[in-house]
């Protein structure tokens, strides 16, 4: 009996969530019904978390994809992140350790947009830092 790996499974989801179990199977030499059961288990124990689409965001006019790091006061850091969680313009939105307490991935149609942006990142309370970082490529 060959055993499906989660880690090779979780990999071909990856790459495309919506690949048919049929083809999965055939790719991992098992059944259908074996691949559906462990989707099944990953989902239930909340390994796989949800489904979602990769979007290419300069083909639906975002020309600037920018990753910015924010920095606050401890005080105020849960108050900023609720802040940022309700911007349209924020994409991702992680808490972090390293060079920056907050990470915000955000699309732009221009430069001015994110200027704007960033200015009013600039004035919510309790923030003291912002740096952008435009992403050039994506390559992974």
């Amino acid at each position: 009996m060959v055993r499906i790996s989660n880690l090779e499974l979780l990999k071909i989801l990856r790459e495309d969530a919506r690949k048919p179990f049929l083809e999965i199977a055939k790719l991992l030499g098992v059944s259908e019904t074996a691949v559906r059961k462990r989707v099944r288990k990953l989902e239930e124990s909340g390994i796989i978390r949800k489904y979602t689409v990769e979007v290419d965001p300069k083909k639906i006019g975002f020309n600037i994809n920018v990753l910015i790091g924010i920095d606050t006061v401890p005080e105020r850091f849960i108050s900023a992140l609720e802040r940022l969680k309700d911007m349209e313009e924020v994409v991702s939105l992680y808490s972090s350790s390293g060079d920056h307490m907050i990470l915000a991935e955000c699309w732009f149609r221009s430069s001015k947009e994110l200027s704007d942006f960033v200015r009013k990142l600039e004035s919510i309370d309790g923030v003291i830092r912002v740096c952008p970082a435009i992403i050039l490529e994506k390559v992974k």
